[in-house]
């Protein structure tokens, strides 16, 4: 069974947020990135490498003290897809998968992070990602296999995760999701309507 590793996505502009910086924003006491790094250190898949970008230096100071490999990627401007390939080249050569974590997503926890690896190793046959679904529309983190995508994801492009690579695709293992893995944060509004965990 492949090792599996965490990527957690921490460069992007948060351009819909506003002139501050999206990841840095308040929330239970601490900066909105730092709910899904503590999340990603609580679950099993190791290393959690930690790709920055915009902002890297304030995002860097707030992720201090986390057992992170922090990591930053020069070409963030051209999209989420430059940030993923950062992440996964950053990974040991041992790790056939990957956990891939939003750091706009505070409600995530360990436990949805360790679903999807054990979704994956007890799968009967090795899926090429596990995503969890929530009200028929899939949702994040998910885990991608390594060893069937890497191809794929090293053609990716722009301002997109793996979801257009997943579409259509049979093998892909879909587990039941939830509220927190349907909630991403893109705007002020969202913060302030978002309530104490």
């Amino acid at each position: 069974m492949a090792e599996v590793g965490t990527i957690l996505l921490a460069a992007g502009l948060g351009t819909r947020f506003g002139p501050e910086p999206k990841l840095l924003a308040p929330i239970d006491g601490k900066a909105l990135v730092c709910h899904a790094a503590e999340a990603a250190l609580a679950a099993g898949p190791r290393p959690v490498v930690a790709v920055l970008g915009a902002h890297a230096e304030a995002v860097r100071a707030a992720l201090a003290g986390l057992d992170l490999m922090l990591i930053e990627n020069p070409d963030f401007r051209a999209g989420l897809a430059t940030s993923l390939r950062a992440g996964l080249a950053a990974l040991p050569r041992s790790c056939g998968a990957a956990v891939v974590v939003l750091g706009d997503m505070p409600r995530v926890s360990a436990a949805h992070i360790d679903r999807l690896a054990a979704a994956f190793a007890e799968a009967a046959r090795e899926p090429a990602a596990v995503v969890p679904v929530q009200d028929g529309r899939r949702g994040n983190p998910v885990l991608l296999n390594l060893r069937r995508l890497a191809d794929d994801i090293a053609r990716l492009t722009g301002d997109r995760g793996a979801g257009p690579l997943l579409r259509g695709r049979p093998d892909i293992l879909e587990i039941p999701g939830d509220a927190a893995t349907a909630l991403d944060i893109d705007t002020p509004g969202a913060l302030r309507a978002l309530g104490p965990a």
